[in-house]
């Protein structure tokens, strides 16, 4: 009976957590990047505990006490008596420069919470939540004189405020399944939702003080958004000796059109809709992990984003209509690693899992035609085993990345952060079979 009320209790979280965290979360993740204005907004962070700080590598890895959400085929090597259950948040710290501006910034979020376990002979079930992209930004342009006031002698200049907020959750669920030997195949299936919302206000100001006596045309862009997202992986682990593995991964996701209609608001007398202006991508990637005992980890990724064929609202002089150009094909390249000098020794610090990675990915923007930022990370962490001397089953990941996100267009904005990620992965035998004799 205790057993079965663990399955009933398992299978509860799995079905309910991507359902109720959404709610609870209230949009605490977000950014203040200015580049978020652009497109869809800032594509997140898709990584979690153990390999955040390997900056996300995972295509080929393959384990049986982890959750690998960046390919579902791996899915179907989650250990058989265990549930599995993985939460993250993060901080960042940085500073935007442009020029001889510099402004620092903060923020938190709630980055991911994922479920898995085993369902079946060789069939492994994941859910779970996280941030797709996100929007969060707030800057005004300089001031430009337009006219004097003959009356008054001053100057009457006029500056254009510019903030949005919003962005897209995402909500999936997963199976891995090994289909021969040591092939495995696996799918995440997922619900993207989330606003869209950007605004303009005019500000005038006579003789340096903000002025009512003059109007201008404000503007609202939003849409409410609402699609899905499917994505296939693949796994293949090859043994090249008794003590080390080499297993290959790949992945495929179906880009299509989100259906819901963008509208632009001018000053509530006028409006335009653009109708289905947004696309998701195709996208694909490759990845190996090699793996000595279970001592060392070492694994690279290659992931590839086709969003030059993606659209987006584009305001014209009398319309606001979907248009292309306006993104790039991107590309990420990430190596990470992962060394445990001893995972059964009785010293704590042997049992640690040490953890490094670095990562580069191309613009997938386009700002004012030129090339948007490029960005580039570089990680080290740690998971620490929580009261266990047998096993690093459930352990307290925490990390370190520094991210610079940068153009190589002149008098665009450069950002530097610090990010800390804590995060903690609760792996116990639910489903253990005790025997006593």
């Amino acid at each position: 009976m205790k057993n079965e009320l663990k399955h009933i209790l398992a299978l509860s979280l799995l079905l309910l957590a991507p359902c109720l965290l959404p709610v609870a979360r209230a949009q605490v993740s977000g950014t203040h990047s200015s580049y978020s204005r652009f497109g869809l907004g800032l594509l997140n962070d898709q990584s979690q505990g153990f390999n955040k700080s390997m900056c996300g590598v995972g295509l080929g890895v393959r384990m049986g006490n982890r959750l690998n959400i960046t390919n579902p085929a791996s899915y179907s090597a989650i250990d058989s008596i265990s549930l599995i259950l993985d939460v993250g948040m993060s901080g960042s710290f940085g500073q935007m420069k442009q020029g001889s501006q510099r402004i620092n910034v903060k923020n938190a979020s709630f980055d991911y919470v994922h479920v898995g376990m085993r369902i079946a002979k060789r069939l492994g079930l994941a859910a779970g939540f996280m941030p797709y992209t996100s929007i969060g930004y707030e800057f005004s342009s300089p001031d430009k004189t337009i006219v004097n006031n003959v009356n008054t002698t001053q100057s009457i200049t006029n500056s254009n405020i510019y903030y949005g907020n919003g962005g897209l959750n995402q909500v999936y669920i997963g199976l891995g399944w090994r289909v021969y030997r040591g092939l495995s195949i696996g799918t995440n299936v997922s619900l993207l939702w989330g606003n869209y919302n950007h605004y303009v206000v005019p500000l005038f100001k006579e003789g340096g003080l903000s002025s009512e006596n003059y109007d201008g045309t404000a503007k609202t862009y939003y849409a409410s958004l609402k699609t899905y997202k499917i994505d296939f992986g693949a796994q293949y682990p090859v043994r090249l000796t008794s003590q080390d593995w080499l297993n290959l991964g790949a992945t495929v996701g179906l880009g299509h059109k989100i259906a819901q209609d963008a509208t632009l608001m001018i000053d509530t007398l006028e409006s335009f809709v653009a109708s289905s202006p947004f696309d998701l991508p195709y996208t694909f990637g490759f990845g190996t992990a090699w793996q000595h005992k279970n001592t060392l980890l070492v694994a690279a990724d290659v992931h590839h984003e086709c969003w030059s064929h993606c659209r987006m609202p584009i305001e014209t002089a009398n319309s606001y209509v979907p248009m292309k150009g306006y993104y790039k094909d991107m590309t990420k390249i990430a190596v990470g690693t992962q060394w445990t000098p001893d995972p059964y020794d009785r010293n704590f610090w042997k049992r640690v899992q040490y953890r490094a990675g670095f990562s580069y990915t191309t613009p997938y923007l386009k700002v004012n035609g030129q090339n948007g930022p490029k960005e580039l990370r570089l990680s080290i962490g740690a998971g620490l085993p929580i009261m266990n001397r047998i096993n690093n089953r459930s352990v307290v990941n925490f990390g370190v990345q520094w991210l610079r996100r940068s153009s190589s267009a002149t008098n665009m904005i450069t950002e530097n952060y610090f990010l800390i990620n804590l995060g903690i992965t609760f792996n116990e035998r639910w489903f253990m079979k005790y025997k006593i004799e």
